[in-house]
């Protein structure tokens, strides 16, 4: 059977590999100027107030930010969870206009329940972001050892690289769309990258089974990853769809406060499974040398 070249192919996938990380680099750049911060971040990183509200009937975001405007407050991000739902995330807010919003309200729609009211200041907000980098920097370390450890270092490398290639460009699509950003995104990333790496070493594994297995047909190392991707291709296709339907679910039946967890999962899970197959073993094959034979 004819196997797909994939590593001969390799400056196609790095092309687009480039386009996409140029894309969301650039859009990270555009909100700077257009926006003058890269994400549309959220009180979690911020510092401001989020209130939840539940109306009596249909909620109407429309509606609400009338109320807001009058107290300069027509910015402020508003959501809808459910049918008679709303979340506010504002600037910081004292409680005694916290509470003549709320009546206003009343006054208005009838009976608006105050489901909940925190306040997040702007140090706990930059703890976060401290936090958050600090994730990112223990798991990329985490990864190395562990991956250099079960196999080579130039695979940890590789892994590594395509790690950051979903988590930029996961990123730089949220930025895009300018979606609101979380502590929930944190957690989404890690996710993204706990799923592409082990995408990764399932090709990584099958390529040393290779490695042996084919030892005596002189083989290059660049025929034996292109192999190697081929047998492990249908499981990596069926792994991302399985779990992309779970993703889909959460969007489009889950709640408001969740959605935007769900949808930085689902670009971040197919171009992981991409990176697993089009990003990490060109790498490792052009480090190991295309005409090595083994």
């Amino acid at each position: 059977m004819k196997i797909f070249d994939f590593i001969g192919k390799r400056r196609y996938w790095l092309l687009l590999s480039v386009a996409m990380l140029t894309l969301a680099v650039g859009s990270l750049l555009f909100n700077v100027f257009v926006h003058g911060r890269a994400m549309n971040f959220g009180i979690d990183f911020t510092g401001g107030t989020l209130i939840s509200l539940r109306f009596p009937g249909a909620a109407s975001e429309a509606n609400v930010r009338e109320v807001l405007a009058k107290y300069n407050l027509q910015q402020s991000t508003i959501q809808r969870s459910g049918e008679r739902d709303i979340l506010i995330r504002t600037e910081p807010m004292d409680p005694a206009l916290r509470i003549k919003i709320v009546d206003e309200l009343k006054q208005k729609y009838g009976e608006v329940e105050l489901l909940e009211a925190d306040t997040v200041g702007p140090v706990i907000g930059r703890e976060l972001t401290t936090q958050a980098i600090w994730a990112l920097l223990i798991a990329s370390i985490g990864i190395i050892i562990y991956v250099s450890f079960r196999f080579e270092f130039k695979y940890a490398v590789a892994a590594l690289i395509a790690l950051y290639h979903d988590a930029i460009i996961t990123t730089g699509i949220i930025a895009l769309m300018w979606r609101n950003v979380e502590t929930p995104f944190i957690a989404a990333i890690l996710t993204i990258m706990g799923y592409s790496i082990n995408d990764t070493i399932v090709i990584f594994d099958r390529v040393r089974e290779n490695l042996k297995k084919l030892s005596g047909k002189k083989k290059t190392f660049a025929e034996i990853v292109n192999i190697s991707i081929g047998e492990t291709m249908a499981r990596s296709i069926n792994t991302v769809l399985t779990t992309l339907f779970g993703v889909l679910a959460i969007l489009f039946f889950g709640g408001a406060t969740i959605k935007d967890f769900a949808l930085v999962l689902l670009f971040g899970f197919v171009i992981g499974a991409y990176s697993s197959i089009f990003v990490a073993p060109p790498i490792i094959a052009v480090w190991e040398g295309l005409n090595t034979k083994k």
